[in-house]
């Protein structure tokens, strides 16, 4: 499992086939009055399209994401074989640095750790310092794609896991959102406490408790009123359901047809992202420049843009092993109002031994990238808590 350097290194022939392919491109009829209403206006990705074609400049993007120190090593995955995986991996000068794992999830990718990297290894201050480790996912990026059905989040979990262990942190953290939240589950639950001293996430989900699973937690869940923030809550959650997780709903049951289309359509993938992009993120101000460098990387990925949806199915058909049961790994909790659904805190019990939690007033479903201030200074307030503190002396 020797480890390789790797920059990031599209030749001229893959953006000239991207170029031609923009200059083929055939938009949708909209309505007059559509807005959002019916999905993103084709004037903004009229926009998009254009600049992607003649004005965006991806050896520039491209050289930005090489600034960091990225590496592939190959992976052994039980019953699937080795794949070949690729991460960056900033290490701090820092003494007594906690190794950190940041799993993206989708429509995100490893350079969501960009903005936390600074924050989370300078060797400023009394704060905890860090050795940051975030991997593309397999099928995303530039990692090797699982050649086999039924690589779950428990799979992706291995991967990490194992990445962490042959780059000799038999001790480390995890954070995760989207996606990354069941895989950091899993990971916290497989590998925890022993390996995974702590976790945390950006994206709190859970059902209520139940009887059979969390006897203690469901009288109190019997007994405690709904809040007017929880009943908010619960009618943002009926809108998610009704009006906002059609694109799940595909990608979990026929990832293949909708990956036709993204296959060999660059505006329809940029449309299906920048949706995403824009509607889950709390008023961040995207530039143009930044969500076509977002999604050009699904564009030059590895295996292209249709393998990463393949984990939401084995994730919806799968779900036990999606959500394993609670860990007593100590596990932190960021809250941002604009997330995508909204659980109540006693509800996140059942995930796991809760023992950090933080709310904030603004940012939405990709706090690493709109909030990382805020994300940074949550995941050091985790690590700082004896409980975890204590297992890295």
């Amino acid at each position: 499992m020797a480890e390789s350097s790797f920059i990031v290194s599209v030749s001229d022939a893959e953006i000239d086939y991207l170029r031609k392919k923009l200059e083929l491109v055939r938009f949708p009829d909209e309505l007059e009055d559509a807005g959002w209403q019916y999905g993103v206006p084709m004037d903004t990705i009229r926009r998009l399209t254009a600049r992607w074609k003649e004005g965006f400049d991806w050896r520039a993007a491209e050289a930005k994401i090489n600034e960091l120190p990225q590496f592939t090593r190959d992976i052994d995955v039980e019953g699937f074989g080795t794949l070949n995986i690729h991460y960056v991996h900033q290490k701090t000068d820092a003494k007594g640095a906690i190794p950190l794992l940041f799993i993206h999830g989708w429509p995100g990718h490893f350079m969501e750790v960009s903005k936390l990297l600074p924050l989370l290894t300078s060797n400023v201050g009394d704060e905890p310092k860090f050795h940051v480790v975030a991997l593309s996912l397999p099928g995303f990026g530039f990692s090797e794609a699982p050649k086999k059905k039924g690589f779950m989040a428990r799979q992706y979990a291995e991967v990490g896991h194992k990445l962490m262990l042959a780059l000799g942190y038999n001790e480390y953290v995890v954070q995760g959102g989207d996606l990354g939240y069941s895989i950091a589950r899993n990971i916290a639950y497989h590998y925890g406490p022993q390996h995974a001293k702590a976790w945390h996430t950006n994206m709190p989900y859970s059902g209520p408790p139940t009887f059979a699973t969390s006897p203690l937690l469901y009288l109190r869940y019997l007994v405690t009123p709904y809040s007017a923030k929880d009943t908010k809550g619960f009618q943002r959650n009926r809108v998610w359901d009704a009006e906002g997780k059609g694109y799940m709903l595909i990608q979990q049951t026929k990832p293949q047809t909708i990956g036709c289309f993204m296959e060999d359509s660059p505006m329809g993938l940029l449309a299906w992202i920048y949706e995403k992009l824009v509607a889950w993120s709390d008023d961040y101000p995207w530039t143009d420049d930044e969500v076509l460098a977002w999604v050009s990387i699904y564009w030059f990925s590895r295996a292209g843009p249709a393998a990463s949806f393949k984990i939401y199915y084995e994730g919806y058909h799968n779900p036990s092993v999606s959500r394993p049961s609670r860990s007593t790994t100590p596990f932190g909790i960021s809250y941002f109002p604009n997330e995508l659904f909204y659980t109540p805190k006693l509800w996140m019990r059942t995930v796991g031994n809760v023992v950090f939690e933080s709310e904030h007033d603004s940012g939405g479903h990709f706090a690493a990238h709109e909030r990382p201030d805020q994300l940074a200074n949550d995941i050091k307030g985790l690590c700082k808590l004896k409980v975890v503190a204590e297992a890295f002396k």
